[in-house]
């Protein structure tokens, strides 16, 4: 094993232990607030469920009723002029409302196309320079009470876009459309 792969197995092991050093050089109670973590950590999954699972039905409704592709039907003729394949579009689309579903779109695209192909990776590049927004916006503004999110959503959006277009810029000059 190499010492990259062995390093990454016992990062996560050591930083627990620097942790749990340093809080019983400060005497804190540190079983005492390991539970306590865990309890937080129990209620805020349960006050995020119904959020999470809004978001999981919508998305599924949007690509079972068709609306995805007929969408991708209309823009095709402009994506084709900015060099977007329209393949990506549902993941561009995607990737800011849910993580999971945008995985598993960039995992078909990636055994569809491949993974050297020009889609294989915009999809592995882009679904690391975006960050699913409205996910963050919902369940966790949602858990802690914030109502006014007009300025986070707009911001957030922004970022997805700069990072959409990142991403095409990028795979295109390293490896070519």
């Amino acid at each position: 094993m190499s010492l990259l792969a062995t390093a990454s197995l016992w990062i996560i092991p050591c930083l627990i232990l620097v942790v749990l050093a340093i809080a019983t050089a400060k005497r804190l109670p540190t079983y005492e607030l390991f539970v306590d973590g865990g309890k937080e950590g129990i209620s805020l999954a349960i006050s995020i469920l119904p959020f999470l699972l809004g978001m999981l039905v919508s998305i599924s409704i949007l690509r079972a009723s068709g609306a995805l592709d007929a969408l991708i039907g209309l823009i095709t003729p402009v994506l084709s002029i900015l060099g977007m394949p329209a393949d990506i579009v549902p993941l561009a689309l995607v990737r800011p409302i849910s993580g999971t579903a945008a995985l598993g779109m960039t995992t078909e695209l990636i055994a569809t196309h491949g993974p050297d192909s020009f889609i294989g990776r915009l999809a592995s590049v882009l679904q690391g320079s975006t960050d699913t927004t409205f996910y963050v916006l919902t369940v966790y503004f949602g858990a802690v009470g914030i109502r006014k999110m007009g300025d986070a959503l707009k911001v957030g959006l922004l970022a997805d876009v700069i990072g959409i277009m990142a991403s095409i810029i990028v795979v295109t000059i390293i490896f070519g459309a």
